[in-house]
């Protein structure tokens, strides 16, 4: 028994130091990773604070009022400054290139295209009141052409256009829809003839001329000529009026100096009236030719600017005839004195 115990102690003693020996490399491996794993942890460590220190070398504190602004503005409004900016920017160019007007005529058409396949075409227009002007004319002054679209129409807009043309004192523009447009005018009536500085119109009784030009159906108007003769017709051509002897043998009625009128007769005899008392004036001219054949003699002009006296120039063969006759008679006077 001895002898067994012995024998199995020795085998343990054996046994020991290899036991020991793999325990040992085993702690020794243990310690080397976990020696590792912190040289990798401190690595790491030290690259996170060099790039925190990196980043806060590199970006200086802002100054205040950016930092005020970063603070308080609401977000992405550097977006929006950049969007307007551009905006900006494209808005100046189209204006500085003088594209604006095509600009708008493409964004208008581009609309109108859109509400036009909606079902929002004029298919129909309706115009009251036109007497001078032809609907074309109408429809090209109030900006309505074949591409406008009754929904993005501005009624008050085409109103203000056409009121703007001499020829139409008033104007009111209806839309119908979907697509009757109703246009209801009063126009100005021709009243005159009205020549200044060698230009021929045709004058409203208020003054606003209404064409430059004169068309073969405005002849029969009465003629006022001279500066200020626009706007001081209307109450002269109707005093005239009233005197009919004088007024069916009158050519032209002539503003002389912005103050009084004379008049042109048709056979070319002139009437030089007065400042004041014009009623007066054409009253005794009247009496004049239906009582002594005034404007049948052969004079040239008559001068009524004097209040207590009439003034008759006659023409050349006139004063000669009656030079003549002067003469005849001084002579004659002559013969019998010395008789």
């Amino acid at each position: 028994m001895d002898g067994a115990g012995s024998l199995t102690r020795s085998f343990l003693r054996s046994l020991r130091p290899q036991a020991d020996l793999k325990a040992a490399a085993i702690g020794a491996v243990v310690l080397l990773r976990e020696w590792l794993q912190e040289k990798r942890e401190e690595k790491r460590a030290i690259a996170k604070e060099k790039s925190k220190a990196k980043a806060i070398v590199e970006r200086e504190p802002p100054p205040r009022v950016v930092a005020l602004v970063e603070r308080y503005l609401p977000r992405r409004v550097g977006i929006s400054m950049t969007v307007l900016l551009l905006v900006g920017s494209c808005s100046l160019g189209i204006v500085k290139g003088g594209h604006l007007q095509d600009f708008i005529t493409a964004v208008n058409d581009a609309r109108n295209a859109l509400a036009n396949s909606a079902g929002f075409r004029i298919t129909s227009v309706v115009i009251n009141g036109r007497k001078q002007l032809s609907q074309d004319e109408i429809l090209a002054v109030g900006g309505v052409s074949g591409r406008s679209s009754l929904l993005f129409l501005d009624a008050d807009g085409v109103r203000d256009k056409l009121k703007a043309n001499p020829w139409i004192a008033d104007a009111t523009v209806l839309k119908l829809y979907p697509g009757q447009l109703l246009i209801e005018i009063t126009e100005r009536k021709a009243f005159a003839l009205w020549q200044e500085g060698g230009r021929l119109s045709v004058i409203a009784d208020d003054g606003a001329v209404l064409e430059p030009y004169v068309s073969r159906r405005f002849l029969s108007l009465p003629l006022v000529v001279g500066k200020g003769a626009d706007t001081q017709a209307r109450d002269f051509l109707a005093l005239l009026a009233r005197y009919p002897q004088v007024n069916s043998v009158t050519k032209a009625a002539i503003f002389v100096g912005e103050r009084r009128w004379n008049l042109r007769l048709k056979d070319g005899l002139d009437i030089r009236l007065p400042e004041q008392d014009v009623g007066n004036a054409l009253a005794a001219l009247s009496k004049l030719d239906k009582d002594d054949k005034l404007f049948s003699r052969d004079i040239v002009a008559v001068d009524m600017r004097l209040p207590d006296r009439l003034v008759v120039q006659l023409s050349d063969d006139a004063a000669k005839a009656r030079e003549e006759q002067f003469k005849d008679k001084k002579s004659k006077k002559k013969a019998g004195d010395s008789a």
